[in-house]
């Protein structure tokens, strides 16, 4: 039987992280086998790639390079750790996926959704998710939660301007996909993952 694909999208400082920790540890509490993972990474060749997609000294790198690098490491993500997890009837829980691309390259970048959809044609068509959780705060709200960006990180670097791009690309996603559900995040996290964990109930997911 085949696993549930389920992907988690936001702004920097959203807490996608924290939420998809706890819920794994209330997953592992009720016995449901399950995988944590992330983009860009969770492979050896795609943590790789990662390091230097996020290289603070990597200001020289195009846009078409940045997009291009993130689909690369996704498909050796994808083939290396999430196929043989959903194979063996696996839930995968993954930190970003395609639509971070979309929002973060295709909105915020300016390169548009049709360049995004053909460099990653493979997994929209081999690896969509059952479902898109989009952790829903502003990237004001954010960088004040997390008190400020990680200059040490080349995305999180990219200004105030960019990051309110990349939100209403992430709001424009989920307007026009009934599989992206907007999660808001105005509670307490644990109150958030209650939301989350219902949501995951409701869609029949576990």
């Amino acid at each position: 039987m085949k696993g549930k694909f389920i992907t988690f999208e936001g702004c920097e400082g959203s807490g996608k992280s924290t939420q998809i920790r706890l819920l794994s540890e209330r997953l592992t509490k009720e016995g449901i086998k399950h995988l944590v993972t992330r983009e860009p990474g969770g492979s050896d060749v795609a943590e790789q790639i990662r390091t230097v997609i996020l290289n603070k000294n990597n200001s020289a790198m195009c846009d078409e390079c940045e997009a291009l690098l993130y689909a690369a490491a996704r498909i050796q993500h994808l083939t290396e750790i999430v196929k043989p997890a959903l194979d063996s009837g696996m839930l995968v829980l993954c930190d970003r996926y395609v639509d971070s691309s979309f929002a973060y390259q295709g909105y915020a970048r300016g390169l548009g959704t049709d360049f995004i959809a053909e460099i990653n044609s493979r997994a929209l068509k081999q690896f969509p998710p059952d479902l898109t959780l989009f952790l829903d705060i502003s990237p004001k709200a954010a960088f004040e939660r997390k008190h400020g960006a990680d200059l040490n990180d080349r995305m999180e670097r990219q200004g105030m301007e960019f990051h309110d791009r990349v939100y209403k690309g992430y709001k424009e996603l989920a307007r026009n996909n009934r599989r992206i559900v907007c999660v808001q995040c105005g509670g307490t996290k644990f109150e958030t993952n209650d939301n989350i964990y219902n949501l995951l109930k409701s869609s029949g997911i576990i």
